[in-house]
């Protein structure tokens, strides 16, 4: 959700003062980086999910207020739209029982919301985009009561100067239309995967992340469709990247950065870069003034929140106060299952493991520009399509993951000291799904040509399915 704030309205001197605390915050966080001040703590793994509120008929329920009120549990909050709501999971030690734990708590706590929001009247569906959902849907009535979306929508059509976001998306279909809010966002839900790193592994595992991230969005694929149209595997890629399109300062005269975008390279020497280039390239949105210590780095975090890196460094602080860096990995959309998304993130844990202790940095070998490329040739074509791996061929995606990624994601798991039952079968799970080709988005296409485009029936079919807990890879049409 990110942090809430208690206004929306900004001056001219707001921003003044913001920038100025920014700078000395950044200044600071990257003195900390390069005397070696953050945390050097063993790996620590830890989820985000998000999801939608769904009624009766397979429609979204923007009710999420009252859900959350009869749920009472400070693990689950608002998300932008009254008709999403976002799971945490406490992070865990990278390790097999970790990660056995991390999966106990999501399933527990997901049953509680299943629970409540059965008491309601009402269904939750963990899915990259609502296959019900229309335009009319993503509208500011619908937007969440928190002063933090009001300004961010403010914000971001204030640097628009009124213009309304253009959507269009060329994939299956094509779709193009005009939105005049930020709620386009609401229609993307994710599974989010928090990895914490040591500041001299730090720049190897941010690359490795953005090398895996055409394996990953690939078999997590489970967008097939919006507004009705079939678009790419992953449309909720293309749709995030053009829901808040402000640019950047750098947008006039060098190229227009987005704040939702692949980013603009590999680090280099130190995460110290992303916070420098938040500070040079990106326009303050909410530029609120904590009345806290520099220490707490409190504008710095809350303007890395406005930028939406599909790779995300984060930093926070442990239960002593001693801050550390984290890697958000925000590509892998939400669902099928639990047992899916667990999967997702053990192969996404062992992958990058092992591309970052390459004695070979893979990203000496695979310029940014074609992990880039990789990147969105899978979020359209799924692991049907191509990509250049780091041998220079071009293959099917399904054969890399096959041959070498699954492979390496089992040795990546080994040095972390989460080779074990749960993740074996995690691996297999994903081993199954990429070799069958049934993927949360092949199961939603295969359904809607068996059936026909009734998107209500299909909701309805997948959440009675999302329920059983199996793979997707076993789903019936």
């Amino acid at each position: 959700m990110g942090q809430e704030i208690a206004e929306h309205h900004f001056r001219h001197r707001d921003f003044e003062r913001f920038d100025s605390r920014l700078a000395v915050e950044t200044d600071l966080l990257c003195d900390w980086i390069s005397e070696g001040v953050l945390a050097r703590s063993a790996p620590m793994a830890g989820l985000e999910l998000e999801a939608w509120l769904v009624q009766e008929d397979g429609t979204p329920a923007p009710r999420n207020a009252e859900f959350l009120a009869r749920l009472a549990d400070p693990a689950v909050v608002h998300e932008l739209a009254r008709f999403n709501v976002e799971l945490n999971v406490a992070p865990q030690s990278l390790t097999d029982t970790g990660l056995r734990r991390m999966s106990d708590e999501l399933e527990t706590t997901w049953r509680r919301c299943r629970e409540a929001g059965a008491a309601l009247g009402l269904k939750l569906a963990s899915v990259g985009t609502l296959p019900t959902v229309a335009e009319s849907h993503l509208c500011a009535g619908n937007m969440s009561d928190s002063e933090r979306y009001r300004a961010l929508n403010e914000q971001v059509m204030r640097q628009r100067h009124g213009r309304p976001m253009r959507l269009a998306i060329d994939g299956a279909e094509r779709l193009e239309t005009f939105h005049t809010d930020v709620m386009l966002e609401a229609g993307t839900t994710s599974l989010q995967a928090h990895l914490q790193v040591t500041p001299e592994n730090a720049v190897r595992y941010y690359n490795a992340a953005i090398i895996a991230s055409a394996a990953t969005v690939a078999i997590a694929a489970n967008s097939p469709f919006l507004f009705g149209r079939q678009l790419w595997e992953e449309t909720r890629i293309p749709l995030f990247e053009q829901a808040v399109d402000v640019g950047s300062h750098e947008a006039s005269y060098r190229g227009s950065v987005p704040r939702v975008s692949f980013g603009t390279g590999y680090a280099g020497w130190s995460l110290a870069e992303c916070f420098r280039e938040n500070l040079h390239l990106f326009p303050v949105m909410l530029p609120l003034e904590f009345d806290v210590d520099y220490f707490r780095l409190a504008h710095l975090r809350l303007h890395n929140g406005t930028i939406w890196r599909w790779n995300r460094p984060l930093v926070g602080f442990d239960a002593n106060g001693k801050p550390h860096l984290r890697i958000e990995h925000r590509v892998m959309a939400a669902g099928p299952s639990v047992t899916d998304m667990m999967a997702n993130l053990v192969f996404f844990y062992g992958l990058v493991s092992s591309l970052a202790e390459d004695d070979v940095p893979p990203e000496s070998i695979l310029p940014f520009a074609q992990a880039k490329s990789n990147f969105y040739s899978a979020a359209r074509h799924g692991i049907a399509g191509t990509v250049t791996w780091l041998d220079g061929v071009e293959r099917p995606l399904q054969q890399v993951v096959l041959d070498d990624l699954l492979p390496r994601a089992r040795a990546g798991l080994g040095p972390l000291g989460a080779s074990g039952s749960f993740t074996d079968r995690a691996l297999r799970v994903v081993e199954s799904r990429v070799a069958s080709g049934r993927t949360g988005s092949w199961w939603q296409r295969a359904f809607a040509e068996r059936h026909g485009r009734d998107f209500p029936l299909l909701v309805r079919e997948y959440i009675v399915r999302q329920a059983q807990g199996t793979p997707v890879h076993e789903w019936s049409l």
